[in-house]
């Protein structure tokens, strides 16, 4: 009997670690696919700025002290880049709304809000 007992406890011995065994395996499995997983996201997500050539231009605004013989045309062919206006009197009409202006009138003396665009540094 002793013998029997002995041997049944030898076998539920082998099964615990067979068991224990697979289970120390999937845990593994499961790990890697886990960091194989996050390792993926964390990287595909990641932005890769490289440098194509084109310069990176941001939108600015600077108050400009209108002069004597200023006008908004002038003021435009200097500040308005072809690039981001296709006319100069999209540039026109949006320095009007800025400054709330009624029309095209400028006064030497006034100070107006122009938009310009210059490169990121």
């Amino acid at each position: 009997m002793s013998n029997r007992i002995s041997e049944l406890r030898i076998m539920n011995n082998r099964r615990r670690r067979r068991q224990q065994q697979r289970r120390n395996c999937a845990m593994l499995v499961l790990t890697i696919l886990l960091i194989l997983g996050a390792s993926t996201v964390c990287f595909g997500l990641k932005a890769k700025a490289q440098d194509s050539g084109r310069t990176v231009s941001c939108k600015y605004y600077k108050s400009l002290a209108i002069e004597r013989g200023d006008t908004l045309w002038d003021i435009a062919c200097e500040y308005a880049d072809e690039e981001f206006y296709d006319s100069l009197s999209r540039y026109v009409e949006e320095v009007i709304q800025i400054n709330h202006l009624c029309d095209e009138t400028i006064i030497a003396g006034q100070h107006l809000i122009i938009p310009y665009y210059a490169p990121v540094s």
